[in-house]
């Protein structure tokens, strides 16, 4: 569970985030839905510690990101925009470096990296240098590196920009399979694409919560 308290980003006079208040329950998929620069990534990068709030706080599990930050990340799995991958590596050596920078106890890494890969369906590449996958694989070698350590909640920000009509009915059908396990939290700015995955969307203009409810309701 994350609850998410007066949360507020400022820069000068301009407000990111304004007096968020958010609680994120167990077993569901959450999207953040609003323009581009609604303050949705500001807000996703609030909630895994990438970005200091101005004010309020968040809360992950009952730890505080900001007081608490090891504690809090490890119940959060997070995949930026931009996945942090290294072309370099083969698929399965860059999830083998994921799992140790998550500190995964070695005796659990090789399960812990089977179960992502066979999540984010990358076994027919698993061998394959990241620099030649597709950008639909590449979004799923992020996910799988979300995923590992089962974490409570998944964390996604715009998870299907750039990927092809095909792509992207891939990569919903995988984000529909993780409620099964976590909880997921992911943003947007396609009403259809919220409106296909999620329990309950959360509007957010100019930094300030609009609406909440479920897909019919709104």
């Amino acid at each position: 569970m994350i609850e998410i308290s007066h949360l507020v980003k400022k820069y000068g006079d301009h407000y990111a985030v304004k007096d968020l208040n958010v609680r994120i329950e167990e077993g569901q998929i959450y999207g953040f839905l609003g323009p581009n620069g609604a303050g949705k990534s500001t807000t996703m990068n609030m909630i895994t510690g990438y970005l200091a709030p101005t004010a309020g706080t968040v809360k992950v599990d009952g730890f505080d990101i900001v007081k608490e930050p090891e504690k809090a990340k490890e119940h959060i799995g997070y995949l930026p925009e931009i996945p942090p991958l290294y072309s370099e590596m083969t698929v399965e050596e860059y999830l083998k470096f994921a799992a140790e920078l998550k500190r995964i106890p070695g005796k659990e890494r090789a399960a812990q990296i089977e179960k992502a890969i066979k999540t984010a369906q990358l076994e027919d590449v698993r061998k394959r240098l990241i620099n030649n996958l597709s950008k639909g694989y590449k979004q799923r070698v992020g996910l799988a590196q979300a995923v590992l350590g089962d974490p409570e909640t998944i964390i996604l920000d715009e998870p299907t920009v750039g990927l092809d009509p095909r792509q992207m009915i891939e990569m919903r059908e995988l984000i529909r399979s993780l409620k099964k396990d976590h909880t997921v939290i992911l943003s947007s700015h396609i009403l259809s694409e919220v409106s296909a995955v999620c329990d309950q969307i959360l509007i957010i203009s100019k930094g300030e919560l609009v609406a909440s409810d479920t897909p019919d309701g709104l």
